[in-house]
């Protein structure tokens, strides 16, 4: 049943798999804190969603430093806000050789994710997509270097910037095969800062790393929905080789342009204001929200906003 509806068949109507986080834990009455640190809060508020709203999805997905906490980095945690790494792991270039890649099972926050999709497995397996998580080449390196420091390197240093791409990539396939053998069937790549970059780089030394991510996921049985956070309108004619079946598009990006660029074959999301078009607006204004989108989009779409609601 799964695959059928991440395939688009035996469907009435629209998928709606939008990204609830924060959101989540608030309906359940649960601090945030806890939700990102006990995998059991989260499917909890995870199922309360599902419970109230009918949605087609749920999802591991908390926050972008999982990984970077398992890599060393000291969290600091916030009820009501994601938890943010308060110390750069790559502070120097040079940590980088004797830095150390997290097991996903060795009982830090990765593994806390992979339990996750096991306690999701026994409420919803087979019934409704269980989307684990992983963060992109980009995303993750910006976690363990800095953004301004990355992004000096890559002019500076962009051997160094590959090698790290590199050794990112193999932690994040190991994390999204221990997802999909936990029971998860979509894997979200998140590649939030890939979009501040131009398509020339994006094409050359990001697109490469996710295109071996996500063949990772589809070789083991599963899904790829690739999220890069903002404008993504320089990149639409490279997101879509990346070889995702979901392709998620920022509120910020011209969608008219997507379809055309991304091919009549390729599943897009999005790609409404999670603000203005849903936080922030009456019923009647999210409605026409989702049916604008659709509307641009064409099929095959799949019922999201542009980024977390």
């Amino acid at each position: 049943m799964t695959r059928a509806l991440l395939e688009g068949r035996h469907l009435d109507r629209l998928l709606c798999m939008p990204i609830f986080m924060i959101y989540a834990a608030q309906l359940e009455g649960e601090s945030y804190a806890d939700y990102v640190r006990d995998y059991r809060v989260l499917v909890r508020c995870q199922m309360r969603l599902v419970d109230e709203f009918g949605i087609d999805c749920v999802s591991c997905c908390s926050d972008p430093v999982r990984e970077t906490a398992d890599c060393g980095a000291e969290m600091v945690y916030h009820d009501d806000a994601p938890p943010h790494a308060a110390t750069r792991v790559l502070a120097d270039r040079s940590a980088l050789a004797a830095l150390q890649r997290p097991d996903p099972l060795g009982g830090g926050r990765m593994h806390d994710r992979v339990k996750a999709c096991e306690l999701f497995s026994h409420h919803v397996g087979g019934d409704i997509p269980i989307m684990g998580w992983v963060e992109g080449p980009m995303a993750q390196a910006v976690d363990l270097r800095g953004m301004s420091e990355l992004m000096m390197d890559i002019y500076d240093a962009p051997q160094w910037v590959e090698d790290l791409f590199d050794w990112v990539t193999e932690m994040e396939i190991a994390f999204a095969l221990a997802q999909i053998q936990a029971g998860a069937d979509l894997i979200g790549v998140g590649d939030a800062a890939a979009s501040l970059v131009s398509a020339d780089i994006y094409e050359t030394m990001i697109l490469p790393r996710e295109r071996r991510i996500v063949q990772a996921i589809r070789d083991a049985g599963a899904f790829s929905r690739l999220h890069i956070c903002g404008n993504t309108t320089h990149l639409l004619p490279h997101m879509h080789r990346s070889g995702a079946e979901l392709i998620e598009l920022d509120h910020t990006t011209d969608i008219r342009r997507a379809r055309e660029l991304c091919g009549p074959g390729t599943v897009l999301m999005g790609n409404f204001d999670p603000v203005a078009a849903v936080y922030s607006a009456t019923p009647g204004q999210v409605m026409e929200a989702c049916r604008r989108s659709h509307e641009t989009l064409g099929h095959p779409y799949i019922l999201a906003a542009g980024c977390e609601i």
